[in-house]
């Protein structure tokens, strides 16, 4: 190769290597630009410096391609007096035929008289002046954008009291910058105090100036954390991110024999789980009806900060019944639509494209979550049942026309709370340990809701609960040999109870007990005698209870592995009771006692012996909790407040802040109280406090003491009196 082409090659490779470096470099320094405008210089610089080296690279690897084969295409196409043959000069002479040698000096003779031409690719002008243009634009808009005030402002002046003794260093001026977290779209602001009120996980920000500076100063938490101030000119500044709530004061190195600076308080303020409310439909079962074909499900999402835009509906297919019952799940991707902190989901779900048909059941729950970073918070609605009702078929004659199924579809709600109890135990690894115990307790309070409603057929208080649904079960007429007296009457005719029409019992809803009593009962039957059910069946189904409350327990200790077991045995039980035979009315209810009215209220008290409580026992005060003995101590204002009751107190505090209503109240009040132990109004507003942290002594029957004369005596009749 001659010495002319080499040179061409250089510079053509030279050349292209600049053009694409003055084409690329637009794009990090726009990104540079901006990042200057809202983060940091620093931050900038060092994403400027990687965008460089990234397009270096890249430019170097594209100008890997001119090599000596482009130099000998290029000269090929635009010398043609070359003839084509610039390749005879990558050989070396001696693997050439004569021939070949002589057009290889001929071609090399050509390049020597005539130089070879400039091989260097013009500049993509257009496209450069192009990107040029958009990042200067770029970074015109990110200069005059109205950004977040986040630079911190003047310093206000301090509310600490200035010492008595000349020389003690004392804060005279104060700032408390406050950045939010980024998820929650709140302003960064400066406050004059020290005590503010921020959102969890926003950083703090301290600068703070002393007269006369001292040699070291720091922040110290009443949990015994300590962060060291920094001194910057003649300014002292630290940082900190607020994880929950705190008490703290400014220490200044050369106060010790002073009184404590004044205590501060940051309180954090947590972000809120979603909720999640039902729009449509406006009960929890509903059933298909005649010709319907799509189910419209909305809900309404709202958190305090915003709603991720996009949520998840899990779909259940029931099909089957009695044992061969088979699920299938289907998940769903929801847009909503609203503002962040208000979103709406709709959904209009194809019964047909679903797979759904008679004796079905589709369960639907929503599932959303909040713009909290790193760690968003879901949340769950209520599950939704869609019921497609079976045939029930030709009523039954003869004496199967006393036969009829007792418990309706309605107990199916026992599977739903294992279906939650078992999705909910395949989450425990992606669920923080306090959202999994919090969905835990939720489902025991269903397992607890449908518990009391099996109750009422037993006679147990219903609690306030609210009514089951009502059944599908097709109504049956009255059979002769039900358990009723209907000697002398004709099927139309009224008793005097209100049978007259029951033959048709429209409109008995399972679980009231007016509407079964009227429908297959006389009026006057109490459901406090738990009449309703056979001995049998009343028998399987305090089984069931029984487990329910086994289940209950462990899914409100947040354990739903354990309480699975005793489910399933709940539901086996169940459909045992789907299946009784029979419905049993007693005829009678039950027989009190008259009461005697003329006794009453009359205030005789003849015959009656004093019983007054004794004197409970006294706890000893080396036994009793701290509270309660800082709350003795504190009673006289005369006796000043002893400090090892004080540390005890705050040391039974730091292990008990979950017991407490205001933990910080009380550490403020410990301290205010140790820096003057003589002040009256801190020692009764301790003292107050502390009353409300007092444990209440426990609800119990005292032991009998031991046995007196009196008491003695009465045994000593009983056992000498006959035994009958």
């Amino acid at each position: 190769m001659t010495p002319s082409a080499s040179d061409r090659l250089g510079q053509a490779r030279r050349h292209a290597l600049l053009g694409q470096l003055l084409l690329g470099a637009a794009i990090p320094v726009a990104v540079g630009g901006v990042l200057w405008r809202l983060t940091s210089p620093g931050l900038a610089m060092m994403i400027a410096v990687i965008g460089f080296s990234l397009l270096a690279i890249l430019a170097w690897r594209r100008t890997r391609a001119f090599d000596t084969r482009w130099l000998v295409r290029q000269l090929d196409a635009r010398r043609a007096d070359l003839d084509d043959s610039t390749d005879l000069l990558l050989t070396p002479p001696a693997s050439l035929t004569p021939l070949q040698q002589l057009q290889q000096a001929r071609v090399r003779e050509r390049l020597r008289a005539q130089p070879a031409p400039d091989l260097r690719t013009p500049w993509p002008w257009a496209r450069i002046v192009a990107l040029w243009i958009a990042a200067a634009v770029v970074m015109a808009t990110a200069l005059l954008w109205p950004g977040r005030a986040t630079g911190p402002g003047a310093l206000q002046p301090s509310d600490e009291p200035v010492p008595t003794a000349p020389g003690i260093p004392h804060l005279v001026a104060q700032r408390l910058h406050v950045v939010p977290p980024a998820y929650t779209g709140l302003a960064a602001r400066d406050e004059a105090s020290l005590d503010t009120k921020a959102p969890a996980g926003s950083r703090l920000a301290w600068t703070l100036r002393f007269e006369p500076q001292p040699s070291t100063a720091a922040l110290v938490f009443h949990d015994g954390q300590r962060i060291g101030l920094r001194r910057t000119g003649d300014t002292w500044q630290a940082t900190h991110v607020l994880a929950k709530s705190t008490l703290y004061r400014v220490v200044a190195a050369g106060t010790e024999g002073q009184p404590p600076t004044k205590l501060r308080r940051l309180d954090a303020i947590p972000d809120r789980v979603p909720e999640v409310k039902v729009l449509a439909p406006d009960r929890g079962l509903s059933l298909v009806t005649v010709g319907q074909t799509r189910w419209p499900l909305a809900f309404e999402a709202r958190d305090d900060y915003g709603i991720a835009p996009s949520a998840t509906l899990k779909l259940t297919l029931a099909q089957g019944s009695g044992e061969n019952i088979a699920f299938k799940e289907q998940v769903m991707t929801l847009r909503g639509t609203g503002p962040a902190t208000a979103r709406r989901f709709t959904a209009s779900l194809d019964l047909k494209a679903l797979g759904m048909a008679v004796g079905d059941d589709l369960i639907a729950q929503l599932t959303v979550q909040d713009t909290r970073s790193p760690a968003p918070q879901r949340a769950q609605s209520p599950g939704l049942i869609l019921r497609w009702p079976a045939d029930l078929g030709q009523e039954s004659t003869g004496l199967e026309g006393m036969v009829k199924k007792v418990m309706p579809a309605y107990f199916r709600s026992q599977r739903q709370i294992i279906i939650d109890a078992e999705a909910l135990q395949k989450q425990k690894r992606s669920l923080a340990a306090d959202t999994f115990v919090t969905r835990s307790d939720a489902i025991g309070v269903d397992q607890r809701i449908l518990r009391l409603r099996y109750g009422q057929f037993l006679g147990e208080e219903a609690e306030g609960e609210p009514q089951p649904p009502p059944t599908n079960d097709a109504e049956e007429a009255h059979a002769d040999g039900d358990g009723h007296d209907h000697a002398g009457e004709s099927a139309q005719a009224d008793d005097g109870h209100g049978h007259g029409e029951v033959t048709s019992a429209t409109g008995a809803s399972f679980g009231r007990e007016a509407d079964v009593l009227e429908a297959y009962g006389h009026t006057h039957d109490h459901a406090e005698a738990a009449t309703l059910l056979d001995p049998e069946t009343r028998a399987t189904l305090k089984k069931a209870l029984d487990q329910m409350w086994q289940s209950e327990l462990h899914l409100r200790q947040g354990h739903p592995d354990q309480a699975l077991p005793f489910a399933y045995k709940a539901l086996e039980y169940i459909k045992q009771v789907q299946q009784a035979t029979r419905i049993y009315l007693a005829r009678v209810g039950p027989e009190l006692p008259p009461i005697d009215e003329t006794r009453r209220m009359g205030g005789d008290r003849t015959g009656i012996a004093p019983r007054a409580l004794g004197p409970l026992a006294r706890q000893q005060d080396d036994d009793a909790p701290a509270p309660a003995r800082a709350w003795a101590a504190l009673a006289n204002d005369r006796v000043p407040a002893d400090a090892a009751d004080l540390d005890a107190l705050q040391a039974w505090l730091r292990n008990n802040e979950a017991r407490v209503p205001d933990a910080l109240d009380l550490f403020a009040a410990i301290d205010e109280v140790r820096g003057d132990p003589d002040c009256a109004p801190c020692r009764q507003r301790l003292r107050s406090l502390l009353w409300s942290a007092s444990a209440q002594p426990p609800a119990q029957v005292p032991r009998r003491g031991a046995t007196d004369d009196v008491g003695r005596r009465y045994l000593d009749a009983l056992r000498q009196e006959p035994a009958r």
